[in-house]
């Protein structure tokens, strides 16, 4: 029997986490069985289950492809000479979210990814790690804001870090829960309090 190629294992895995991002976006992380993804994939259930052996773990790639596209503009930001300033940092980050909102993508999933966190501890150490690494990267831009002069010399880095990764989940927050909120008044917003 030939073997599979690499690029066709590839290819059937994104076949696979693209009818999963589908089914919870339309159906909910919980009302989507197993089964449910597996229709939508076009797959028989022997195919599926070589890929992904849980819901978790469809999670985890859902995720884990989500957040390696903004950590992706993250570490291009934080390659630059000189780095942006944050505003522009922030609505760089955000006009990915509202790509993948937009089109009914898996942003829309990790709200409810957040909400099982609560209650599933493999869920919560899946959002702990992945989100730890976009947290990371915030640190390092607040660091490197405070070694260029943008950033008060007593600021915590850290805690800088931390508020502007909780600025880019309060955009995704208010974008799902409240609707079309306008990214350049948001980014206003945060110039106006960094500013301030």
């Amino acid at each position: 029997m030939p073997r599979v190629s690499e690029a066709h294992l590839a290819a059937r895995r994104q076949q696979i986490i693209d009818a999963a991002v589908r089914c919870f976006v339309r159906k909910g992380f919980h009302q989507s069985s197993m089964q449910d993804v597996i229709k939508e994939a076009d797959l028989s259930v022997g195919a599926f289950y070589r890929y992904f052996k849980s819901k978790n773990e469809l999670i985890t790639a859902i995720a884990g492809e989500k957040i390696g596209e903004v950590t992706s503009v993250l570490d291009a930001v934080l390659e630059a000479d000189p780095m942006p300033p944050v505003p522009e940092i922030i609505d760089r980050v955000l006009e990915l979210v509202d790509r993948s909102i937009d089109g009914g993508g898996p942003v829309r999933i990790a709200v409810q990814v957040w909400g099982e966190a609560v209650h599933d501890p493999e869920v919560a150490a899946i959002v702990a790690e992945i989100y730890g690494r976009v947290r990371s990267r915030a640190v390092h831009i607040a660091e490197r804001a405070q070694a260029a002069g943008r950033l008060s010399a007593d600021a915590d880095p850290v805690g800088v870090g931390g508020a502007l990764f909780g600025l880019i989940q309060g955009y995704i927050l208010q974008r799902i829960l409240i609707g079309n909120v306008d990214r350049t008044q948001y980014v206003n917003g945060v110039r106006a309090l960094v500013a301030g």
